[in-house]
């Protein structure tokens, strides 16, 4: 696998374009992602009963694959609980880019995001997509542009793209993601779009995407608020030219394996933008009996207000770690735990087998002030591992969403 530069515009066949057209105060609000030919998509959603407008569009879409030829993602509205005129606002963005391509209303897909509860300037962005899907391009600048459009309180864009060869093929995926606040397993505020020129089937696409969603967006936390309108998106146009993917053979995993990076990049890059955060925590579990008690019991540590506050804090207050294990609803023996923190700075025990260490408290405080900081808990339950990513609690991210609508 070659890591290049590049987002959505990566891969072969496919164009963007970001743009102001007065949604926000000042930067682009507008984003558009063309493919040359009708993709497959596959999609994963939030699991939040509240479900904006642009979210149940495209599970429609997705529910009856329906083949995808462009994405219409616009930012600082999120057309989320706006009633059935959201739903005729969203619609009409769809039919617009379609009559501007050439194609129907049901193979375009739509993104928003921004205020919940407010209705969309829809006459805006109607005469925002007609005046910019002239200004597609397919060069790296175009994916740049779009990753800027869909930002919101994000302090930095989020994009990037890999290289694999398959059956003699180069194959390459990009994507870009927004997130920073509202980040919650089961996807969170965050939009993602992945694009690659694969040949693939619908079914093995769909198993990879499940799959990578799970192990990326679906680990990580900011916050603890899962939002209204989260989604990843994955189109896959068979550009790429290589022998169609229709199995869980070699080609599958080498494609599976760049997928998982591009997705866990995106999502990594989303905590390290955490609204107010001043640390990114990696907290890794070993030795559970399943992946799935190593994720629960690593998302419950990630989640942790008391943990998080602790860090931002710059405190070695371990036990917190060992109390959110505790109350996580996995079953452990807490006499065979060892702990530790790591970072660039070093490692320091805090437990090992069960038993408390002594330690520096000057030299844990220079392992945790750093930027990067992991947390490594081993049990002696089994030999399976799990990996979940979030951030600090901080005076800022108070002072942020407190401010959000003014």
């Amino acid at each position: 696998m070659k890591i290049i530069q590049g987002g959505v515009t990566a891969a072969k066949g496919y164009s963007a374009h970001g743009a102001y057209i007065g949604i926000k105060r000042k930067r682009n609000d507008l984003a558009l992602i063309v493919s040359e030919v009708p993709a497959l998509y596959s999609g994963t959603f939030t699991t939040n009963v509240v479900k904006a407008a642009p979210v149940i569009w495209n599970m429609d879409i997705y529910k009856h694959k329906h083949p995808v030829k462009a994405i219409v993602v616009n930012s600082g509205n999120a057309n989320a609980c706006t009633g059935d005129q959201g739903d005729a606002d969203n619609e009409k963005m769809a039919i617009t880019l379609a009559k501007c391509l050439g194609v129907q209303k049901e193979n375009i897909l739509v993104g928003s995001t921004g205020v919940i509860g407010v209705e969309l300037p829809i006459e805006k962005i109607v005469s925002g997509i007609e005046e910019n899907i002239g200004h597609i391009k397919s060069t790296y600048e175009a994916g740049l542009l779009a990753a800027e459009a869909i930002c919101t309180t994000d302090t930095f864009t989020k994009e990037v793209a890999v290289e694999i060869e398959i059956s003699g093929k180069t194959v390459t995926i990009g994507g870009m993601a927004k997130g920073s606040g509202m980040i919650h397993p089961n996807m969170a505020t965050m939009l993602s779009y992945v694009t690659t020129d694969v040949a693939i089937s619908f079914d093995m696409l769909d198993q990879a995407v499940k799959e990578s969603v799970q192990d990326a967006y679906n680990m990580i936390s900011v916050d603890g608020d899962t939002s209204t309108n989260d989604m990843c998106t994955v189109m896959a146009n068979g550009m790429a030219g290589n022998e169609m993917i229709v199995e869980e053979h070699e080609d599958y995993l080498i494609f599976k394996k760049a997928l998982d990076y591009v997705n866990k990049t995106l999502a990594k890059l989303i905590v390290k933008d955490g609204e107010g955060a001043s640390k990114f925590i990696e907290v890794n579990m070993y030795g559970t009996r399943s992946k799935k008690e190593a994720q629960v019991l690593a998302m419950s540590v990630v989640t942790s207000n008391l943990v998080k506050t602790a860090f931002f804090g710059n405190d070695a207050n371990w036990g917190r770690v060992l109390c959110a294990m505790g109350y996580s609803g996995v079953k452990f023996d807490a006499k065979k735990v060892t702990l530790n923190y790591e970072s660039s700075a070093g490692t320091i025990d805090l437990m090992v087998n069960g038993v408390p260490q002594k330690f520096d408290e000057e030299r844990a405080f220079d392992i945790i002030k750093e930027k990067e900081v992991m947390v490594n808990a081993y049990l002696e339950e089994g030999t399976s591992k799990g990996t979940a990513w979030g951030c600090d609690l901080s005076y800022e991210y108070v002072k942020i969403n407190g401010e959000y609508r003014t």
